[in-house]
């Protein structure tokens, strides 16, 4: 009887430890679930706060910048601090049910160090920093702000920059699609705000130094003439010397071109470079771009300009006419020498057309192409471009490839990498696999304001070893009028100095695929074609020429083998030209490509 009485009383101890864990589970399963509700709910109302911050930065609206950081604030600590809970955190190791709590709570964490670590910040710099403070007075920027303001956009940019990493580590394969959706969105989020800040710290960090913060500075603008194509954009038509100190900028000498050759390279080039460019890239001043590598065409632009003028500039920017209309958005109509009045709608017709009609010297065409620039600068150095008006059109030419810039200081080039500012070759990465596409006129004339183009890419896999196949199709249209031979000025069509009819337009197109991959030939209507294979600093290279009548057009396809079957979507980087079309994805067959 005694033994039956202390197994009864054994199982009622335990019963009752049963029933005490089961509750304890269930209110922590209640707990947690309530947790990770109010969780969700901050995080729904934190997310659009950060971009409500980021508009009312970007508009100049302080108080609602504020306001909405105050609101992120407390919102982000809320969900941090609810997922968070140390019931939460061993409610983790259940399976199905943790993965989704891990995410959350990271996604929590993730918001958290971005309010405090990037958007407070940026909201107190916003409050101590006045986008019309950004205008010269009297030709001269003040620095200060910027140099005080260098710190702090450090830090914001560090914060970004691993925040995109943090987020990019959470595990979504074993997550509810709600959960795997939120993080997508905030992955998204943070990448482009991210990429947006890197570029504003790159300017903070860059400016001033170049600027003359510390010391004066000189500049070589190239100004390139997109109506005679050239692989980083068009033919150097002008140039202008500028110098720089603290915060004040003026030019000091204006040439041309012309004139400027020399009997041996000034360079030494690497031999492939040389061996598609030939040594007019390094010996004549208008052909520096005709390599789409900027590095060594600002390079090249110096030692030319030091050898002729004596002056050892420290670095050299590059913009063209579409440029130059984007920064009339700023500064409004600026009224010339010659009596045009330049404005954001007409810059490209008047300084690309217009011009060979008015004048038939190319010495008055380039003074007219270099007063241009010359006024649209010096409106631009006297205060008289709206900053946020500036801060776009800088960031579309920019984004386009219409401006770049080389350094010969190693530091301010190294803040340059990776930005489309410096001209590079294109670099393929996780999101992106980038292929170039390069045009060099070979007319001899001003025929490409009346070339259309468009360029289109796809892939199919085929292989065994999974490795892609690749096409790229450019297809290029001469829309001038039948008559042009005729109708057109010569200073349009050119002599026929270089053998082409007058009218014709003739255009070398060079396509650089990423390094890994294999030339494979090119095609015109599904037949080979004759081509130029070549390599330049690792990238394989296609190069054809094609002649076009008016009115006539053709499409040439150029094929790559990938390098491996793991790659991001296929992006081309081109040169700048005037009439780009829309592009369209190729459908690409197994047959056409290994017959």
């Amino acid at each position: 009887m005694k033994k039956n009485a202390a197994v009864k009383r054994i199982r009622r101890i335990w019963l009752g430890i049963a029933i005490g864990v089961i509750c304890f589970l269930g209110s922590a399963t209640i707990w947690v679930g309530a947790q990770a509700l109010m969780a969700k709910s901050e995080l729904e109302q934190a997310v659009p706060l950060a971009s409500a911050v980021q508009q009312a930065v970007a508009s100049g609206d302080v108080a609602a910048a504020q306001g909405a950081a105050m609101e992120l604030g407390e919102h982000s600590r809320s969900a941090a601090d609810h997922a968070g809970d140390p019931i939460w955190r061993v409610f983790e190791v259940v399976p199905y049910l943790g993965a989704n709590l891990a995410a959350v709570r990271q996604l929590a964490q993730v918001v958290e160090t971005i309010s405090e670590g990037a958007v407070k910040p940026m909201v107190a710099l916003t409050e101590n920093l006045d986008l019309a403070g950004f205008s010269p007075v009297g030709g001269a920027l003040d620095l200060d702000p910027l140099v005080q303001a260098q710190p702090v956009m450090a830090d914001i940019d560090a914060t970004l920059a691993q925040a995109s990493v943090d987020v990019s580590t959470i595990d979504t394969s074993r997550v509810l699609e709600q959960v795997r959706a939120a993080t997508e969105q905030l992955a998204a989020a943070v990448d482009s705000t991210a990429e947006s800040v890197s570029g504003v710290n790159r300017a903070v960090q860059l400016l001033p130094a170049m600027l003359g913060a510390d010391e004066r500075r000189s500049y070589l603008l190239l100004f390139q003439n997109n109506a005679e194509v050239r692989a980083t954009g068009g033919l150097p038509g002008a140039f202008a010397e500028i110098a720089t100190e603290n915060g004040q900028i003026q030019i000091t000498r204006q040439e041309s071109a012309a004139g400027i050759i020399f009997e041996e390279p000034v360079l030494d080039l690497p031999l492939e470079t040389r061996g598609i460019y030939t040594d007019l890239v390094s010996t004549f001043m208008g052909d520096v771009t005709l390599t789409p590598q900027f590095p060594i065409t600002g390079a090249l632009t110096r030692e030319m300009w030091k050898r002729t003028y004596g002056t050892e500039v420290d670095g050299v920017i590059s913009l063209d006419p579409v440029a130059l209309s984007y920064l009339l958005r700023a500064t409004g109509p600026i009224t010339l020498a010659t009596g045009e009045v330049l404005t954001s709608d007409n810059a490209v017709q008047l300084l690309l057309t217009d011009v060979y009609a008015n004048y038939d010297d190319p010495g008055d065409q380039d003074a007219v192409f270099a007063s241009a620039a010359a006024a649209v600068f010096a409106a631009l150095a006297g205060g008289q471009a709206d900053p946020t008006a500036l801060i776009s059109a800088l960031a579309q030419a920019g984004d386009e490839r219409r401006i770049l810039i080389w350094s010969a200081h190693e530091e301010d080039q190294k803040l340059l990498e990776g930005t489309t500012l410096t001209g590079d070759l294109p670099v393929s990465d996780a999101s992106a696999e980038r292929i170039g596409v390069y045009f060099n006129d070979a007319t001899g004339a001003k025929m490409n304001t009346l070339l259309d183009t468009r360029i289109d890419v796809g892939e199919v896999t085929c292989r065994n070893d999974s490795r892609p196949y690749y096409a790229v199709d450019v297809t290029l249209a001469n829309t001038a009028p039948l008559d042009a031979a005729t109708s057109l000025p010569k200073s349009v069509t050119g002599p026929g100095t270089y053998g082409v009819v007058q009218g014709n337009i003739r255009t070398i197109m060079l396509v650089y695929g990423p390094p890994d991959s294999q030339n494979l030939g090119v095609s015109r209507g599904g037949e080979r074609v004759p081509y130029h294979p070549a390599t330049d600093l690792g990238h394989p290279v296609s190069q054809v020429t094609v002649e076009l009548a008016p009115g006539e057009s053709v499409t040439t396809r150029f094929y790559l083998l990938g390098g491996d079957d793991e790659h991001g979507e296929l992006e081309i980087v081109h040169t700048p030209v005037l009439n780009l079309l829309e592009s369209q994805e190729l459908v690409v067959g197994c047959d056409e490509v290994e017959r």
